[in-house]
């Protein structure tokens, strides 16, 4: 909490004996995990290219005979998807680096055209974490004299939006479609290797639903939602895929048969 002027000599001498007595415990690591837009694009990318891929190998095998066939239209469908995948991640990096920078642009004129109003914004910003209007105060005559502060204080704080790296778009684009290519090599492994359409088909689905199974656990320990859970969640859908897939493509190869 930000405190009153007449308290800040106080806190102030408070602040310098505690910054200069000495260190009986380690430093203090906190163990947050910072890179989440580009775990963000892995997961988008390999969670489609393990399961899209996977279900189009796995409805293949119930209309045909070949493994070489289910290999190329795999192989196909991989290299579109990585692009499509891709393309679409750089279209929504793009999107969200100019939305950041019109957004920015407004707030630039309103400091200036309605100042008053932006002073009294950043009141309610600082009421939302207890922060009466007397300790509020000195910060907003800070921000006053920094207009740009001022301006990255209201992108952060008021419309929760920070400023995309300058190659977000690109990085994007080349992590999904990478994720994607790496993913969907992994169901097709077994019909490269084995000729039998039928083995090949349970050699994958044992491959690939071990495979989200890791992925998902992974995928939880990084974003904190549990190991166990991420990786039942993934192999659920993965697997609800492929079968649906693979019934589907039985039916109509009965019925046109």
């Amino acid at each position: 909490m930000l405190l009153p002027p007449a308290q800040s000599l106080h806190y102030t001498t408070q602040m310098h004996e505690v910054a200069h007595a000495p260190h009986t415990h380690g430093p203090h690591v906190e163990g947050h995990f910072e890179s989440s837009e580009v775990v963000r694009d892995i997961v988008i990318g390999l969670s489609d290219g393990l399961t899209v891929p996977f279900a189009l190998a796995a409805g293949l095998s119930g209309a045909v005979a070949s493994s070489r066939i289910v290999v190329l239209a795999g192989l196909a469908e991989i290299a579109a998807g990585s692009i499509a995948m891709g393309l679409g991640g750089y279209l929504a990096a793009r999107g969200d680096a100019e939305h950041y920078v019109s957004e920015r642009r407004r707030e630039e004129r309103e400091i200036v055209e309605r100042t008053r109003d932006e002073e009294e914004e950043i009141y309610e910003i600082f009421e939302h974490y207890d922060v009466d209007r007397a300790s509020a105060t000195p910060v907003l005559n800070a921000l006053k004299q920094n207009p740009t502060a001022w301006v990255d204080f209201m992108m952060r704080f008021e419309l929760g939006l920070e400023e995309p790296a300058a190659n977000r778009a690109h990085r994007s684009a080349l992590t999904i479609a990478i994720s994607y290519i790496a993913g969907g090599l992994i169901p097709l492994l077994p019909y490269m290797l084995v000729p039998d359409n039928l083995t090949a088909l349970k050699l994958s689905v044992v491959i690939t639903l071990v495979a989200l199974a890791i992925f998902g656990a992974l995928k939880g320990r990084l974003v904190g939602t549990g190991w166990l859970r991420s990786a039942l969640q993934t192999v659920l859908i993965g697997g609800a895929a492929a079968a649906v897939a693979y019934t589907l493509a039985r039916l109509l190869n009965g019925s046109s048969s």
